[in-house]
C-alpha cells in the first residue's frame, strides 16, 4: 500500500491508497519535532482502529516544511522499509516542468495540486487553495505550473486582527446572514467572509484577463465548501486533490524507483 503525506504549515495529513482506493486519511498538527517513533505509533493504532490491515511499502510525501522531511524520512526506513519519494526533489518527476523564473522556488504542494486538477478536469485551471495561505495556481493547458498569487489564509487574517486590535474578539469563520453587520461581531463576520469572496472573485478575474481565456476554476482546502456557498465562481470543488496529485506522481516514479 501507498502512505501519501502532505504536510502543510498547519497540519500534516496522511492517506491510505490500497492502489485503488484511499482506504484511511488521517490528521495531525505539524510539528518538526516529532520524531518518527510518534509518527508511527500514531499512526498505527488510527490504521488499526479503521481496521487498515495492509502493509505500507510505498510513501511519497510533499511538505511545505522542510524541517519535517528528515524525520518522515527516519519513518519510513525504520517503519517501512522503504525509500520515501519527496516531491520537488530533482529525481522526481511530475510531468511538465512548472514554466516560472530560473532558479525559482516553488511550493510542493502548488505542483502536486496541478498535477492532480489536470488529471481530473483537464488544462487552463485556476485553483484556489484554502490552506494557512489561500492560494490560486495557474495550470496551462499542458498541466503545468506557471504562477500564481499568494494572499494571507483566512485563519491568519482572524488572528492578526485580534493581536492588534485586542479588544475585537475571536470569531468563528461562517456565512454571515447579512452583509451589513448590526454588532462588532456580525461586523467582523462579514468583513472577514465577503472580503474572502471578493478577494477570490477579484483575482480569479485578474487572472483570467491576463491569460486572455476562459479558466476553470476549483476549490480545495477545509474551507473550500464554505466560500464556495458565498460564490458561483467554482466550476468544482475537490478536497482531497492533494493526496489524489501524491498517487499519481508516485505511479508516475515507481518504475523509476525499483530501477
Amino acid at each position: 500500500m501507498l502512505l501519501a503525506i502532505d504536510v502543510g504549515n498547519t497540519n500534516a495529513v496522511f492517506a491510505v491508497h490500497d492502489g485503488d482506493n484511499f482506504v484511511g486519511d488521517f490528521r495531525c498538527s505539524t510539528d518538526h519535532a516529532r520524531t518518527a517513533d510518534e509518527y508511527f505509533v500514531w499512526l498505527k493504532h488510527l490504521m488499526n482502529h479503521a481496521g487498515i490491515t495492509g502493509k505500507i511499502n510505498r510513501v511519497i510525501i510533499s511538505s511545505t516544511v522542510p524541517r519535517v522531511v528528515y524525520n518522515l524520512r527516519v519513518l519510513c526506513d525504520r517503519y517501512f522499509g522503504c525509500r520515501p519519494m519527496v516531491v520537488g526533489k530533482p529525481e522526481i518527476d511530475i510531468g511538465p516542468a512548472p514554466r516560472v523564473d530560473p532558479h525559482a522556488g516553488v511550493g510542493p504542494d502548488r505542483l502536486v495540486n496541478c498535477v492532480a486538477g489536470f488529471d481530473r478536469y483537464g488544462g487552463n485551471l485556476i485553483i484556489v487553495d484554502f490552506g494557512t495561505a489561500t492560494t490560486f495556481d495557474v495550470a496551462d493547458h499542458d498541466g503545468a505550473y506557471v504562477g500564481g498569487v499568494i494572499s494571507p489564509g483566512v485563519n491568519i487574517s482572524l488572528e492578526a486582527f485580534h493581536h492588534a486590535a485586542a479588544a475585537l474578539p475571536h470569531i468563528d469563520v461562517t456565512q454571515p446572514d447579512s452583509v451589513v453587520g448590526t454588532n462588532t461581531y456580525a461586523c467582523m463576520q462579514s468583513g472577514i467572509y465577503w472580503g474572502y469572496i471578493g478577494l477570490i472573485e477579484g483575482i480569479c478575474k485578474r487572472i483570467a484577463e491576463e491569460r486572455g481565456q476562459a479558466m476553470k476554476i476549483i476549490g480545495t482546502g477545509g474551507l473550500s465548501p464554505l466560500f464556495a456557498q458565498g460564490t458561483d465562481i467554482f466550476d468544482h470543488l475537490d478536497t482531497d486533490l492533494t493526496v489524489h496529485g501524491l498517487v499519481l506522481i508516485a505511479a508516475l516514479n515507481r518504475k523509476k524507483m525499483n530501477d
